[in-house]
């Protein structure tokens, strides 16, 4: 295998944690030897930094968008312009690795890899959701032999489940960059450069607020922690961050920041005493489908780590490495909030622990597992 096409129907760069994902997954197949080419539709995108400037990749991956027309209708008529153009790019994307031959075509996008599984092979979908909706897809990549990475037991167990033999299959969870938040600034400069209190335990949650992602527990928490504690929120769009500042308007003990570049989160997450991660066990793409890429973050900051106990979350962390609270509870999640604080032996001890287990997660073993998996060798 000499090179790799990467399909990405989407707009990049994003503020959403999918661009992180895959400019990172591109930039250490091209370490491994891979001469990559990500291939993306145009859109209107709201970011005016290029993909590598936005990043923190190497630019050693190539990148190129083919135009496909980008328009929106009124209301709810704009779910349906979305559906379009979707269509259109997949296929303009399909149309243009059908005749790179020589290539693997690499997606997170079902509609390209569907359309290029009657005419062409070499083809491995990484799969980071499991919808019944879409059983089609994966009944047809079945037939057509593409191999698939997935992140998680959970999706794993979905496509055996469809019959998909072990050997097609991949577990690879999401990862890491090291070396990005192996900063060596302190936990006060941190502080002062982006403007955090000093003088309280800064409890930190990064990333969307959606609900499954739990934020809303951890806000009701924030309630039932005393004048000590700040829970900080980094992330979520403009409406998101309104509407929890909205709800949360009387509570002095949470700060809801918004979205931030993603350059600053190794400076966010050196900055807090505890960082907490309070996924909902209410939704299957939360209790057993997800790899959250802040997970691996935050095992790399060496900070303590608060999760949710479901067994997405376990695929990775243990008792060793962070603490567990039942999901969405805030009562009991707030009086974890205590005991992490006051017990720092054991919380610094496990924080060491978790920086240990992250080095199996950096993006450079995740690229080198999947290489080993498209060429069939063990």
């Amino acid at each position: 295998m000499k090179s790799l096409l990467y399909l990405a129907n989407v707009r990049l760069p994003t503020e959403k944690a999918y661009g992180i994902q895959i400019t990172h997954m591109c930039e250490a197949f091209a370490e491994q030897g891979i001469h990559v080419k990500l291939i993306m539709p145009t859109r209107r995108n709201p970011i005016s930094e290029d993909l590598f400037s936005y990043y923190p990749v190497k630019k050693n991956f190539q990148m190129l968008k083919l135009w496909s027309p980008d328009f929106y209708l009124p209301g709810a008529l704009d779910r349906i312009a979305v559906a379009v153009k979707d269509a259109i790019s997949a296929t303009r994307l399909a149309f243009f690795a059908a005749f790179q031959r020589e290539a693997v075509v690499y997606s997170r996008d079902e509609l390209p890899l569907y359309l290029l599984s009657f005419i062409r092979g070499n083809l491995v979908f990484e799969a980071h959701r499991y919808s019944s909706r879409r059983v089609w897809f994966y009944r047809r990549f079945k037939k057509a032999g593409v191999k698939v990475a997935v992140i998680s037991f959970g999706i794993r167990d979905r496509f055996l489940w469809l019959g998909y033999a072990e050997e097609q299959i991949l577990l690879a969870p999401d990862g890491a960059d090291l070396a990005q938040f192996d900063i060596r600034r302190t936990k006060e400069e941190c502080r002062m450069a982006l403007s955090l209190p000093h003088n309280k335990v800064l409890v930190l949650y990064t990333g969307h607020l959606y609900s499954w992602k739990g934020v809303g527990v951890l806000a009701e928490a924030s309630k039932q922690l005393d004048q000590r504690y700040r829970v900080v929120v980094v992330g979520g769009t403009e409406h998101e961050t309104a509407r929890y500042k909205h709800i949360y308007a009387d509570c002095r003990n949470i700060m809801f920041l918004g979205w931030k570049p993603y350059r600053l989160m190794p400076l966010y997450l050196r900055a807090a005493d505890m960082l907490v991660l309070p996924n909902s066990g209410k939704e299957d793409i939360s209790r057993i489908f997800t790899s959250p890429l802040k997970m691996f973050e935050y095992m790399a900051s060496g900070n303590p780590i608060i999760a949710s106990d479901l067994p997405s979350i376990r695929e990775v962390l243990s008792d060793e490495t962070a603490f567990f609270v039942p999901p969405d509870n805030p009562s009991i999640l707030a009086q974890i909030i205590y005991t992490v604080a006051a017990n720092i032996p054991e919380s610094d001890k496990r924080a060491r622990q978790a920086r240990i287990k992250v080095a199996e997660y950096s993006w450079s073993s995740r690229a080198r597992r999947v290489l080993r998996f498209i060429a069939g060798t063990p």
